[in-house]
């Protein structure tokens, strides 16, 4: 007698699911020995942050089964409806008494149990919208389609949050391009990017601040050269080899946000060179079956909208590793699947379940 099984156990990318469950277990891994210390100085309970991350990862990972078990194709009805309320989540974090802010930044909803920081779920509903939209061949969409992506990078940045701005935008030039748009508009509209940049530098001081200490490290005396400081001092303790998991010394609150966006430098001292670069790697591979998973898509909707969401994933990857080691600014972006934090979490796990999704009905 032949026997049937759940779909979404055997006829799903394997690869994918076993990368992200590694890279979530080992977050919590890595939350737990980092915050054990300022846990219990805060709050005398070292589980006060392991806690919390189970919470997020047990509902990430029941959004994630969630949306691997929904015909994606149910999603591009939805894509026009989320992406209004995915704008009116952005404007909600300017509303006093509703918004709530840290460090001079509002990029938070204080819903009373939880607090929503609605660029998270810009990013995957972006890349929903925009699938949903270049499905359709339809010509001179590129004024509609900078006046959208204007209007939502403006709203990111009044956060401010240039981090996430430039995932965003990353992941819709992606995107568009994929979709079939001209190189031509690509040239186009780098001036206008970096002239933007540069605007932003200069009329923003703590961007300009963060520029400056970035370019002048050994020379700077600012909160943001001590951070880039402590940062390097823990890739450099670590070695090759590492000091050993539970013996980073940075974890003794001397290294800003350990647990959140700075928790690689963690990593790269306990595990060393050889365990930071398998950590990088698992982020190739995750990458790698997301463009698989986009190639196979059977459909230019699910084409465009894996990659999107490989596109954001990868980008925010980068992003914060590249500014763990020095090689860009500081920006505040977590690391995919492995930072403390709900909002991220549970909307990238809901984004692979999309993702095996759309492999179960694309093939392997």
């Amino acid at each position: 007698m032949k026997h049937s099984y759940p779909s979404f156990h055997f006829r799903s990318d394997f690869i994918l699911l076993f990368v992200v469950t590694a890279l979530t277990l080992f977050g919590l891994l890595m939350i737990y020995d980092a915050s054990s210390v300022i846990a219990f100085n805060l709050f005398r309970d070292k589980y006060h942050f392991i806690k919390e991350q189970l919470l997020w990862v047990t509902l990430g990972f029941t959004a994630m089964i969630l949306f691997a078990r929904i015909d994606y194709h149910k999603l591009f009805n939805l894509a026009l409806p989320l992406l209004i309320v995915a704008l009116g989540l952005l404007l909600a974090v300017f509303v006093p008494g509703l918004g709530a802010g840290a460090k001079g930044a509002n990029r938070w909803i204080n819903l009373g149990f939880f607090q929503l920081q609605p660029a998270e779920f810009v990013k995957l509903e972006l890349s929903l919208y925009l699938a949903a939209w270049f499905s359709i061949k339809e010509k001179g969409r590129l004024l509609a389609f900078s006046v959208l992506i204007g209007a939502v990078l403006l709203l990111v940045m009044l956060e401010p949050d240039m981090g996430t701005a430039s995932i965003i935008l990353s992941e819709a030039i992606i995107i568009y391009f994929l979709s079939g748009g001209s190189v031509r508009h690509f040239l186009m509209g780098v001036p206008v990017v970096v002239l933007g940049g540069i605007l932003l530098a200069i009329v923003s001081p703590y961007r300009a601040a963060r520029l400056t200490s970035f370019l002048n490290v050994d020379k700077s005396f600012t909160d943001i050269s001590y951070h880039i400081k402590q940062v390097l001092i823990a890739l450099g303790s670590g070695g090759v080899f590492g000091l050993g998991i539970g013996n980073s010394i940075q974890k003794f609150a001397y290294l800003p946000e350990n647990i959140t966006d700075s928790i690689f430098p963690i990593i790269a001292e306990e595990y060393g060179f050889i365990g930071s670069t398998l950590l990088i790697l698992t982020f190739m591979i995750l990458v790698w079956r997301g463009f698989v998973i986009a190639s196979r898509a059977r459909d230019t909707f699910g084409k465009l909208l894996a990659a999107g969401i490989i596109s954001f994933i990868g980008i925010q990857a980068v992003i914060n590793l590249g500014a763990m080691t020095a090689l860009f600014p500081l920006t505040g972006v977590p690391l995919p699947f492995i930072s403390y934090g709900g909002s991220a979490l549970i909307i990238d796990m809901a984004a692979i379940g999309i993702l095996l999704n759309i492999s179960k009905q694309g093939g392997r």
